[in-house]
């Protein structure tokens, strides 16, 4: 049957391309996604699979109903957009002005309406149901994870599986590993308060610009000396803003970044300190600092058992020269949520183009990714669905 599932997805190919250049050319950004759900649930109802629009704001679920009593599994694929200008030379160029599809999100929607056919197909062999998540706003915090999760996407579900298009990895390699994938993501604005003045009368005022850059110093001190270093930890600082005038000592300085982690033991360690540093530093040279600091999606923690599934599972079907483990990824992803609910696991399909001029990396302007690494990831997904299905309705009876 599994055989049979992989030549059904083979023939939906050029419709896989199809609908991922459509939606390539009419991107829609995080939270303003209309015209994307209305045709992904539109092209479900049309397969027969129950449909539920406008779950956690602008999300859809499908649900196919199997013949046979068995598990629920998940599959999650997310639509929106990013806010950068598609500058590639392609037929499917984003007709979206400032607008495009840079990170794969078209590509997997594809993929997961495609193998959404296949099981729809096949419904009344299939051992239990599956449930597909398509997910609004991954790129944007809060994210549409968390708010389809609190409108029910996952009730009944007993695992999810959910995988990303990885341009800079070769097409048709297939990567996940046990524990944090990703890393966590969290953002800071910082305001240092000082007094201003005549630039030849510094003893009249607090230097903010001076005050600032001593924080930004010690704030590099922070990974380099207080975290494991066998603990992966970022903090990157990407603005900063203060004066205005060459012979002004500015009042105000600005500065803002990012702090990424893959646990939450140093995720809070890297808070604290920072935290405190900011308040140190502003105390010792009578200045006052507001610190906006947010957290924002943590990181993507596979369960183990289900990356031993998935790997079981890609090496019987691929081989074992198509699975690898790849190193930990400090950037990140919503993901992350839906394995604070249920067991499941996250997984990487290369999909680098295959002249090496045309390869760029996530969220680039020429982003772009070779097509046929849709099938390579709709196949891992229908085996995943048919080999759980299986296993499990086989430890039921």
């Amino acid at each position: 049957m599994l055989t049979n599932l992989h030549t059904k997805l083979e023939e939906m190919y050029e419709q896989m391309v199809e609908w991922r250049r459509h939606f390539h050319q009419h991107p829609e950004l995080s939270f303003e996604e209309i015209e994307t759900p209305k045709m992904i649930a539109e092209i479900l109802t049309s397969y027969g699979i129950e449909v539920r629009t406008g779950v956690g704001g602008r999300g859809v679920v499908g649900t196919i109903r199997g013949g046979k009593p068995g598990k629920t599994v998940a599959l999650r694929a997310d639509f929106d957009a990013l806010p950068i200008q598609d500058e590639k030379d392609v037929p499917y160029k984003s007709t979206v002005p400032g607008v495009m599809h840079a990170c794969g999100h078209d590509g997997h929607t594809a993929t997961l309406l495609a193998v959404a056919k296949v099981l729809s197909d096949v419904r009344e062999e299939l051992s239990g149901n599956v449930v597909l998540i398509h997910q609004h706003a991954e790129e944007y915090h809060p994210g549409g994870a968390i708010q389809m999760i609190e409108d029910g996407c996952l009730d009944g579900v007993d695992v999810i599986f959910g995988a990303h298009l990885s341009s800079m990895t070769p097409s048709g390699i297939l990567g996940t590993r046990k524990g944090a994938i990703t890393s966590s993501i969290d953002g800071f604005e910082v305001t240092i308060q000082g007094k201003g003045g005549h630039g030849a009368s510094p003893h009249e005022t607090v230097d903010s610009i001076i005050i600032a850059t001593q924080i930004v110093n010690q704030l590099q001190l922070v990974v380099s000396r207080q975290v494991d270093p066998l603990q992966p930890a970022v903090l990157t600082i990407g603005t900063f803003h203060a004066g205005d005038a060459a012979n002004v000592i500015a009042d105000k300085a600005v500065f803002e970044g990012t702090v990424r982690t893959t646990s939450p033991e140093v995720r809070d360690l890297m808070e604290r300190e920072f935290k405190s540093i900011i308040n140190g530093v502003c105390s010792a040279f009578h200045a006052s600092a507001k610190i906006n600091y947010t957290r924002s999606y943590p990181a993507i923690i596979n369960h183990d058992k289900e990356v031993e599934f998935f790997r079981e599972v890609a090496i019987n079907n691929f081989g074992e020269g198509k699975v690898t483990e790849p190193p930990i990824l400090m950037a990140s992803e919503d993901y992350s949520y839906y394995l604070q609910h249920v067991p499941g696991m996250f997984f990487f399909t290369g999909a680098a183009m295959e002249d090496p001029n045309f390869v760029f990396p996530h969220h680039h302007p020429r982003f772009d990714f070779d097509e046929r690494a849709m099938l390579m990831a709709g196949k891992t997904f229908l085996s995943l669905v048919y080999n759980y299905l299986l296993a499990g309705n086989e430890n039921s009876e």
